[in-house]
């Protein structure tokens, strides 16, 4: 619910603070006090259009902040999911706090929990938290798109209706894949003579990931095999043969050990120095025999080499074309394949899908014809009911009805029972539409095109009241919704406002008295002049400050003590007693 509203530089309300019950809340006080400038901030704070000339004369900008309670987990979670993209909710804290700046250019920020977010986030989390009825553009009887949404929740269908929708998405990517293919199949030809020839090119390569390293180094061997061969001829001679008799590393071990066994004869103490004389020695001759070996099989082969230098340009060509990488170049050429497969199975996919198309069409027409008939009893009642609360509003000869409609679709879906086919969304085959007639003698026409902004309130309320028990909406502003009523009529809307207001949180602004005596929290707007300025106060009232109002409303001021008792009768009536001490 809305705990709090602040409100700096706003129009004529220099620095205001309100604070909501969580009931049903009014608000009265004289024509141009400012009530319909704290709803034009409410709007504003939950993303509405405003625009610079709204700002306080003589100030920089206007803000407007304010603070609700999420007090059900759906809501909270709706909240949640809402600012999923922006991390500014902890799920431990059960308020959130909204607020709007709006300078003198035009030019506005908007913050949750304090982080800036684009405004159509504010605008989001007001179709969540708040409904605003009467002249504002956040009138919700008015976007015909939600007419849908309310018969289904008057109807209880909405099990149906996520059925339906289950099925259209469904079908939407099968179609989604069907238009791919077919889009495909234009460019088969030309696409397939490209998809051959990168897969026959990577495929001839024989790849292999690791290949890369194993070929450059056989290429520098192969390439530096004079050099190779000449510095491993040198360490061979130094180690066995020597470049004169004698003199190898082998001959110089050969002597030293056979001097150092005949000292061990003598010494035995010092055998260890046999023992490692003759290790080196061993160790020599096996570097000697490797060198051998490794000499013999350089092979200075310019016809390897060259076939290497081929290969080496072949694959960086490869990679140039299809990845940075050899492993890139294979997964390259597999799904090149893959894609030359389904292109030379285009035809038979594209029957396959579009068997299941159709067959998925029919089993959504049928669906869809059963949600439509539950709508149509629903709206049969949705209109009866509509019209008793009308008439309780003063509204007693208006005609409500539901127009519910399908559209011809050549791509559509065939419906039991019915020529042709039907265009269906995810809401199913029904374009959905209130109608009322005002006035006895008037034909039934759309409700968003001529309903006044008095009788769109009382419409709304009717509309609340039947539906409130399944309306999410945890806030409900009604303004103007008492134009044109008085005498019985202000009593049933009042009494119905606060009806809504025991599942709903109700702000209503009134003046009727009646209305006003029913109120939880009653709220007084005047205006004050001081400096030379006009300013907006706004006062909490109760006991005789609230039968004054009253009384001020019932008869003007100054206050006589006949309409102060009709206020005090008023007051008593609301809280169930039969007289008020004041």
């Amino acid at each position: 619910m809305l705990q709090e509203l602040a409100i700096n530089d706003f129009a004529i309300i220099d620095k205001l603070v309100v604070r909501f019950d969580q009931g049903f809340n009014v608000l009265t006080g004289e024509t141009g006090a400012g009530k319909s400038i704290i709803i034009d901030a409410v709007d504003a704070v939950l993303g509405g259009r405003i625009s610079g000339e709204m700002v306080r004369t003589g100030t920089r900008a206007a803000r407007i902040e304010a603070i609700f309670s999420l007090d059900s987990a759906e809501l909270a979670a709706a909240i949640a999911a809402a600012l999923a993209d922006f991390d500014v909710v902890d799920p431990d804290e059960p308020t959130l706090i909204l607020a709007r700046e709006i300078n003198a250019a035009g030019r506005s920020t908007a913050r949750v929990n304090g982080r800036a977010v684009p405004v159509a986030v504010l605008a989001g989390l007001g179709d969540l938290l708040v409904d605003i009825h009467g002249q504002s553009e956040h009138l919700s009887l008015f976007k015909v798109s939600g007419h849908v949404d309310m018969l289904d929740r008057c109807g209880n269908t909405n099990e149906r209706r996520q059925a339906v929708a289950a099925l259209v998405r469904r079908l939407d990517a099968l179609q989604t894949e069907e238009a791919r293919l077919r889009v495909s199949r234009r460019d088969a030809a030309r696409r397939l003579d490209l998809l051959k020839f990168q897969v026959e090119e990577i495929e001839a390569a024989k790849l292999r990931p690791d290949e890369e390293a194993e070929l450059e180094a056989e290429r520098v061997v192969l390439a530096n095999a004079d050099r190779l061969a000449t510095l491993g001829a040198t360490a061979r001679t130094a180690l066995s043969e020597g470049e004169r008799a004698d003199t190898s590393a082998r001959d110089t071990l050969s002597r030293a050990l056979a001097t150092l066994t005949e000292l061990a004869r003598i010494d035995p103490s010092q055998q260890a120095l046999v023992e490692g004389t003759q290790a080196a020695l061993f160790s020599v001759e096996e570097v000697a025999r490797d060198l051998a070996h490794y000499l013999a099989a350089i092979d200075a082969d310019p016809k390897r080499l060259a076939v290497l230098e081929e290969r080496a340009t072949l694959l960086q060509s490869l990679k140039r074309k299809y990845g940075t990488t050899l492993a890139e170049v294979i997964a390259f050429g597999q799904r090149a394949a893959a894609e030359q497969e389904e292109l030379l199975h285009t035809e038979d996919r594209l029957e396959e899908l579009g068997e299941q198309a159709e067959q998925l069409r029919i089993e959504l027409g049928r669906e869809a014809a059963a949600l439509s008939a539950l709508r149509r009893d629903a709206a049969a009642e949705l209109s009866r009911r509509m019209e008793q609360q009308l008439a309780d509003l003063n509204m007693q000869r208006a005609r409500f009805a539901v127009a519910l409609d399908w559209h011809p679709s050549e791509i559509g879906v065939p419906v039991p029972g019915n020529e042709g086919r039907f265009a269906c969304d995810e809401t199913g085959l029904d374009r959905v539409e209130f109608l009322i007639a005002p006035n006895p003698g008037e034909d039934l026409k759309p409700l968003a095109r001529i309903a006044s902004g008095g009788e769109a309130s009382r419409l709304m309320l009717a509309l609340k009241t039947i539906l409130s028990a399944a309306d999410p909406t945890p806030t409900l502003i009604f303004d103007e919704v008492d134009t044109g009523v008085g005498g019985r009529g202000a009593q049933v809307v009042g009494e119905k406002l606060r009806d809504l207001a025991r599942t709903h949180q109700v702000l209503c602004i009134t003046h009727l008295p009646q209305v006003a005596a029913l109120g939880d929290e009653h709220l007084r707007i005047e205006k004050q002049i001081a400096d030379g300025r006009t300013r907006t106060v706004v006062t909490a009232l109760q006991g005789r400050e609230r039968a004054q109002e009253i009384a001020a409303m019932l008869g003007g001021t100054p206050v006589s003590d006949s309409t102060l008792r009709t206020a005090n009768e008023l007051l008593a009536r609301a809280q169930g007693q039969p007289t008020l001490p004041f």
